[in-house]
C-alpha cells in the first residue's frame, strides 16, 4: 500500500545541511510553508520545530503573566478582590488560552492566526469601567461580538490597506519610546522601593551593551531569554528582595463558582444595564485592535523574507480567533481583555520563525507556569519583566517604526502620527492621520488617487467620527469632561 502523498511543505524544503548558514535555512523553511486555513496543521508534515521557537514561547509566557495579571488586578483593586483571586484568576485564564485556543488554533487549525494575548492599552481604562456600572463578563461578551463581526467583515485587514507605511512607522515609533520610558520608571521605582536605585541603572545598562552585541553578531533573536536571565542574576547578586509565594496547584475549572454571588468575581451574571455600561468601552476596544494588528503585521513583514506572504499573520483570522478566545474566556469565567499578542508575535518575526511551531510550545509553557506556579513569581519579577519587555517587544518596534520612515515623506505621517497620538492617545493619532494621509494633506500627494472616494476620506472619517464620539464620551479628551456624565446629569 501506498503512504499518504507528502504535503506541498514536505516537498519543497530542504534540510539544513543544503544551506550556509542558519538565516538562510531560515527564509527558506518560510518560503516552503503554505498553511491551510480552518483546516488540519500537522507538525512535522506542514511545519516543523526549531529551538528558534522557544524564544517567543518564553518571552510570550512572561508577558502574559504579566498582562493578565494587570487586567485582573486592575479589575480587583476596584472590586475589593484580593491578590490571591487575582493569581487564580490568572492561572485560569492561562490554561483556558494555551488548551484552547494557543495550541489548538494557532497551532494545528489556523497558522496564520496570531495567538489572542493581551489588551494592554485598555487597563487604565478598567477603573472608568467598574465607575460606570461595567461588568466584566458583559465587556468580554461585547468585545468579543463585535471584533467577531468586524473579522467576519473583513474590516481589520480592509484597515491595514488604508494605512499608510508612514503611519504605521509613526505609530510603531511612539508605542516604542512610551514602552521603553515606561519600562525605564517602572524599573527605577522598583529599585528605589528598597533604596537601590542604581541597580535599575547597572541593569539597564548591561541590558543596552548585551543588545548592542547581539546585533553585532547578529543574534538578536537571543535578547529575551538572555536579557531576561542577565537581569535575574545581576539583581540576585547586588542583593534585590525576591522570593517564591506562588506554590502547585490547579485553579478552580468551574464557571459558576468564578460568577457566582458570594464567589470568584462575587458579581453573579451580567444584567441589562452592565452591557449598556460597557457598550463604549467594548466599541473603543475594538477599535483599539486595528493599529495594534497592523504594526504586528507590518513587524513580521519587515523581519520575514521575501516570498513569505503565506505565512504573514491574517488580520481578519485574527480578529475572528480573539474574538472567539473573549468570548469563551468571559462565559468561564476568565477577566483578561484580548488583543493580538505582541510578546509574541515580535520576537517571533525577529527570529525568523512562523506562528505554529512557537503557538505549540508557548501553550506549552503556559500549563506548566500555570500549573507550577513557582514560574509565575519569577516572570512577574521586575527586572525580568522589564528587561524581557525592553528587548523583546520596545525596542525592536522603534528599529521597525524607523525603517518604515525612511523613505518619501513617510516622515511627515510619522510626525503628525506622534504628536496625535501624544495629545490623546494612538488609536486617536492612528484614526486622524489616516484620515489627513489619505487625502493627500500630508504625505505621499498621490497615494490618495488610487484608493478612491470610499478608502481617501469615507471610511477614514467615519472611523474618526466613531471613535472621537466614543472618546468624548468617556471622557479621554484631556480638558474636555465626559459627554456621558453630562447626559447622565440632564
Amino acid at each position: 500500500m501506498n503512504g499518504p502523498l507528502p504535503s506541498d511543505y514536505q516537498q519543497r524544503r530542504k534540510p539544513r545541511s543544503a544551506f550556509a548558514s542558519r538565516t538562510e535555512y531560515l527564509d527558506h523553511e518560510l518560503q516552503s510553508m503554505s498553511p491551510r486555513r480552518w483546516r488540519p496543521n500537522l507538525p512535522f508534515r506542514d511545519y516543523r520545530f526549531e529551538f528558534e521557537d522557544w524564544v517567543p514561547a518564553m518571552a510570550a509566557t512572561i508577558g502574559k503573566i504579566v498582562m493578565v495579571a494587570a487586567i485582573v488586578g486592575a479589575f480587583a483593586g476596584q472590586l475589593g478582590l484580593s491578590e490571591a483571586f487575582v493569581i487564580e484568576n490568572v492561572r485560569y485564564e492561562m490554561l483556558i488560552a494555551a488548551v484552547l485556543f494557543v495550541i489548538l488554533v494557532s497551532g494545528f487549525f489556523n497558522p496564520t492566526s496570531n495567538l489572542a494575548g493581551t489588551h494592554g492599552p485598555l487597563i487604565p481604562l478598567v477603573p472608568l469601567i467598574v465607575a460606570s456600572g461595567g461588568h466584566p463578563m458583559a465587556l468580554g461578551l461585547m468585545i468579543g461580538v463585535l471584533g467577531f463581526l468586524l473579522g467576519v467583515v473583513k474590516g481589520g485587514s480592509l484597515l491595514a490597506r488604508l494605512t499608510s507605511n508612514g503611519v504605521a512607522g509613526g505609530l510603531l515609533l511612539y508605542l516604542g519610546f512610551i514602552g521603553i520610558g515606561g519600562q525605564i520608571k517602572s524599573l527605577f521605582a522598583w529599585a528605589e522601593s528598597f533604596d537601590m536605585a542604581y541597580l535599575a541603572f547597572v541593569v539597564i545598562m548591561a541590558t543596552i551593551l548585551m543588545y548592542a552585541y547581539l546585533e553585532h553578531i547578529q543574534m538578536r533573536w537571543l535578547a529575551i531569554p538572555l536579557g531576561a536571565v542577565l537581569a535575574a542574576l545581576l539583581s540576585f547578586a547586588l542583593g534585590a528582595p525576591f522570593e517564591f509565594s506562588t506554590e502547585p496547584g490547579i485553579p478552580n475549572m468551574n464557571p459558576f463558582y468564578w460568577w457566582g454571588e458570594g464567589t470568584g468575581w462575587q458579581l453573579g451574571f451580567p444584567e441589562f444595564h452592565h452591557f449598556i455600561a460597557v457598550a463604549p468601552f467594548a466599541v473603543l476596544a475594538v477599535a483599539m485592535w486595528s493599529p495594534d494588528f497592523v504594526g504586528h503585521r507590518v513587524f513580521q513583514q519587515l523581519n520575514y523574507p521575501p516570498r513569505t506572504e503565506k505565512v504573514v499573520m491574517d488580520m481578519d483570522d485574527t480578529m475572528i480567533t480573539a474574538s472567539a478566545r473573549q468570548i469563551t474566556g468571559s462565559l468561564l469565567g476568565g477577566g483578561n481583555i484580548t488583543s493580538s499578542w505582541g510578546t509574541y508575535i515580535v520576537p517571533a518575526a525577529i527570529a525568523r520563525r512562523p506562528i505554529p511551531a512557537g503557538a505549540v510550545l508557548t501553550g506549552v509553557l503556559c500549563i506548566v507556569a500555570a500549573l507550577l506556579g513557582y514560574p509565575m513569581d519569577l516572570a512577574v519579577w521586575q527586572p525580568v519583566l522589564s528587561v524581557a519587555l525592553l528587548v523583546g517587544v520596545y525596542v525592536p518596534l522603534l528599529e521597525a517604526g524607523m525603517q518604515m520612515t525612511r523613505e518619501g515623506k513617510t516622515t511627515q505621517s510619522a510626525a503628525i502620527v506622534i504628536f496625535s497620538s501624544a495629545l490623546v492617545n494612538p488609536v486617536f493619532g492612528w484614526s486622524l492621520t489616516m484620515l489627513l494621509d489619505n487625502l493627500g494633506l500630508i504625505g505621499c500627494k498621490e497615494r490618495g488617487k488610487d484608493l478612491g472616494h470610499t478608502g481617501r476620506w469615507i471610511i477614514p472619517g467615519v472611523v474618526l467620527f466613531i471613535l472621537c464620539v466614543i472618546m468624548a464620551g468617556i471622557g479621554m479628551f484631556p480638558g474636555l469632561p465626559a459627554l456621558w456624565e453630562g447626559f447622565r446629569e440632564l
